[in-house]
């Protein structure tokens, strides 16, 4: 598996419309649900469960649970040492919790990721400069899931 896979199977998630906790292609998805869809896509199983979240989950605590969660899974990676596949995490106010991610589908200066939000389901966006600020993390897909 290469990154390149990864990121066709995240775009083969593109439309998929935003539903919180959900993550089946084509009917519904948050950002969490894509990366487990991928993941399902890859490698047949999810890693491991999730349990139920609100959509403010880990704020009033101040906890990194989604940071935590993604790096029992995959390795980490130097935030500037860009690959295709690698899953990014966000922090979408400065002092909060990282409670977004995506798929990171093009690198350099046209660099793009796949990520699911309200509103807009799932969509190939640019990695803008406001993304580029929000980006606190970076991971790389395994290259095979042992159970």
């Amino acid at each position: 598996m290469t990154g390149v896979d990864v990121a066709d199977c995240a775009r083969s998630w593109v439309g998929t419309p935003y539903v919180h906790q959900a993550s089946v292609k084509g009917a519904g998805a948050d950002c969490l649900g894509v990366l487990r869809g991928v993941w399902r896509d890859l490698f047949g199983c999810e890693p491991s469960d999730v349990p139920v979240y609100t959509e403010d989950w880990a704020e009033p605590q101040g906890q990194e649970i989604l940071l935590t969660a993604v790096s029992r899974h995959m390795p980490g990676k130097d935030l500037y040492d860009e690959a295709v596949g690698d899953v990014v995490l966000f922090r979408m106010r400065d002092a909060s919790v990282a409670k977004h991610l995506g798929i990171q589908t093009v690198i350099g200066p046209q660099a793009r990721f796949v990520h699911a939000y309200s509103g807009h389901g799932v969509v190939e966006t640019s990695m803008s400069l406001p993304w580029q600020r929000r980006c606190v993390a970076r991971f790389a897909f395994p290259v095979e899931h042992k159970e």
